[in-house]
């Protein structure tokens, strides 16, 4: 049976770790659609570049059950949550992590990933690899020092730069 995958890209979204999971994503059959966190679905790439993303991750709430798996492309998450946590798109976002966690459904992205779902709360002890800078933030699971890590549900990678390693074992469950 196929799989679909939603991904969440934030404004800005890393361009390097999005095109990374989009063209796996492609080029081993899976589908996929990308949900822009954010207002619009116009963002932007760390470097500038205008992406328009499938839907905005507000209305991905209440699809969770067309989805197997929720990946977290990650970019200026970090910070730019921090100033805007309160934005109805980076709650809705929370609450469709929560939604697929509580469904069991693999939840993947890279660097600051692992903390954005510690943050909705949904790592239970989960092993996960993180960007060195976000390691201390890690309080419901374990931060590995390794470059990536699938424990349970969770896959992750430290950076962009180590997606290289995780993405054949995620698109291994998801083929």
């Amino acid at each position: 049976m196929k799989k679909n995958v939603a991904v969440l890209a934030v404004n800005p979204v890393n361009g390097a770790g999005l095109f990374q999971y989009i063209e796996t994503f492609f080029e081993c059959g899976i589908d996929f659609k990308v949900y822009a966190v954010a207002d619009s679905r116009e963002i932007r790439t760390n470097s500038g570049y205008v992406l328009c993303a499938d839907d905005v991750v507000a209305n991905l709430a209440g699809k969770e059950d067309e989805f197997d798996a929720l990946v977290f492309a990650c970019g200026d998450a970090v910070p730019v949550f921090a100033k805007y946590a309160d934005e109805p798109y980076n709650r809705s976002m929370m609450d469709v992590i929560g939604t697929f966690a509580a469904k069991g459904k693999i939840l993947a992205g890279h660097c600051a990933a692992a903390l954005i779902f510690d943050k909705a709360g949904v790592l239970d002890g989960a092993r996960v690899a993180v960007h060195p800078l976000a390691a201390p933030g890690i309080k419901g699971g374990t931060a590995v020092a390794g470059e990536s890590s699938v424990d349970s549900h969770f896959y992750t990678a430290r950076d962009e730069k180590c997606l290289y390693l995780l993405l054949p074992e995620l698109a291994g469950v998801l083929s």
